[in-house]
């Protein structure tokens, strides 16, 4: 058991949370939400002690050992496994298995183990560090984004391994799915004060909002209650009769202080621009076979066939590395297939959502600039709403792309394709760098958008809710399967859970 009292802490005049307070109870595991900014990082870092609160304590128990997932990469050992295996424990340094099953169950293989951990992509290292966290069993584990970088077949045994754990358990995430599947609990940081409730998200942010109600209807109580004092003293306050009565009330004033109304917090929101397509189908593959190298033997996928009609949903779905979006980028026609043709309907416009989008950004250039650029018939006053969605209003729209993080060029991007006038969208991992709310808008515009989309995503949530299609790969090879989600796992299934 771990105990927050009165934590506050500031980075200049930002205040980023205020006498904050926090108990986790044993077996606990909590979920851990909050907009980009609002601090639940920095809050890990001043639990683990890399950080000084500026006020308050934090105060950890004797023996009790807390264990997090280091999003620094610094490898010391010449192999997968000794890099993971140096975290044990004298007792258990023999224990090797324990790291084998951990990095197994991550995406890893035999083979694996046994390389340099820096040959690894980046994804493939954070799960090293991932695993380094888990392996270590603590009393505490503290996870701050660990879906990041994980396909959906990790996801669900991560899940399954944190459900079982005998600790308790921190996690910072966006996927609320995943979220809601782990936590027994939820805390959130809002206007720089910590929440708890037991239960999921939805849970929460129920009790928040009754919350917020109530500090409302106090609030208003209170305005109604002065404006009535102050009245009476307007009124009377200069006949000597009434002097007494109106100062007792202007004290009556001054001890109510002040209730401050409470601060909005901004979500994006989505429109995306429709184009009408009139044919049945607006898109469609024939035997399509792609390899960088051009040899049949190293092929992605091959003798792919699909149709896609004017409102299908199809998602694209597998391990990392398999080529999902390299599929997308051959359906956009950004690489050619070794094999097979495309044909589109004469009206097909696209909109292409992905990594490769990004790097294109043109770096001299504005905000304002690039997202006018996707469609000329926009005036300055709609493509500065189109800049206020991504969140970046007034002069923020006028900073140029070289300097944006990464989080906020994949928002520039995403307002391009809103800009862009679309009757087929391609969208690769759209609700990264997005928070938890900002994710739920996007997935009701994605429901929402009359025409097609094909998504490449890891969230089991997205897919329940928006995809009726799927282009599966898996078993060394991709297929089309017409059906949802719940429809592949109850007739296919993932083969390493067999």
């Amino acid at each position: 058991m771990i105990q927050l009292n009165n934590i506050s802490k500031h980075f200049g005049l930002q205040v980023l949370f205020e006498e904050l307070n926090l108990l986790i109870g044993k077996r606990e595991r909590i979920g851990f939400v909050g907009r980009n900014g609002s601090g639940k990082s920095t809050l890990f870092k001043i639990i683990l002690g890399e950080l000084t609160a500026d006020s308050g304590e934090v105060i950890i128990p004797k023996g009790y050992k807390i264990g997090a997932l280091d999003q620094h990469i610094n490898f010391t050992k010449p192999t997968v496994l000794e890099e993971c295996c140096q975290v044990l424990s004298e007792e258990e340094q023999y224990d090797w298995w324990k790291a084998e099953k951990i990095l197994f169950g991550l995406g890893f293989t035999d083979e694996d183990l046994e390389k340099d951990p820096n040959s690894f992509s980046g994804g493939y290292q954070v799960r090293i560090n991932l695993t380094k966290a888990l392996v270590q069993n603590p009393h505490l584990l503290l996870l701050d984004e660990p879906t990041n970088y994980l396909d959906i077949v990790s996801l669900r045994w991560l899940r399954g391994f944190l459900t079982s754990f005998k600790g308790e358990v921190l996690l910072i995430t966006h996927d609320k799915d995943f979220m809601d599947s782990v936590s027994t609990h939820t805390i959130g940081l809002s206007r720089k004060q910590l929440s708890k409730y037991e239960g999921n998200t939805a849970k929460f942010y129920e009790q928040l909002a009754i919350a917020d109600e109530m500090y409302e209807a106090t609030r208003l109580t209170q305005e109604r209650k002065k404006k009535e004092l102050q009245g009476f003293v307007d009124r009377f306050g200069a006949k000597a009769s009434k002097a007494t009565q109106a100062q007792s009330r202007v004290k009556q004033i001054e001890k109510m202080g002040t209730i401050e109304k409470l601060d909005t917090e901004n979500t994006l929101g989505f429109t995306f621009h429709h184009k009408d397509c009139p044919g049945k189908v607006i898109l469609e593959g024939e035997n399509l076979s792609f390899s960088y190298s051009g040899l049949e033997e190293e092929d992605l996928f091959k003798n792919l066939s699909l149709t896609i009609g004017r409102e299908d949903r199809i998602g694209i779905i597998g391990k990392n590395g398999k080529g999902k979006s390299t599929l997308l980028n051959v359906i956009a026609g950004e690489l050619k297939p070794r094999t097979g043709s495309l044909t589109n309907h004469p009206s097909l416009a696209m909109g292409h959502f992905g990594q490769t989008n990004i790097e294109r950004l043109d770096q001299n250039c504005t905000i304002i600039t690039e997202i006018a650029d996707s469609n000329h018939n926009l005036g300055v006053g709609q493509v500065r709403k189109i800049c206020g969605t991504m969140m970046f209003t007034d002069e923020l729209a006028k900073k140029k792309i070289k300097v944006l993080s990464g989080g906020e060029k994949s928002r520039v991007m995403l307002g391009k394709i809103l800009a862009k006038q679309s009757n087929l969208l391609l969208l690769d991992e759209p609700t990264n760098h997005l928070d938890m709310e900002s994710i739920e808008a996007l997935s009701k515009e994605i429901i929402k958008f009359p025409g097609a989309v094909i998504l490449v995503t890891h969230s089991e949530l997205l897919l329940r809710s928006s995809v009726n299609k799927l282009i599966i790969f898996h078993q060394g090879k991709a297929e089309f399967f017409d059906g949802t989600y719940d429809e592949f796992l109850e007739k296919i299934g993932w083969e390493t859970e067999e």
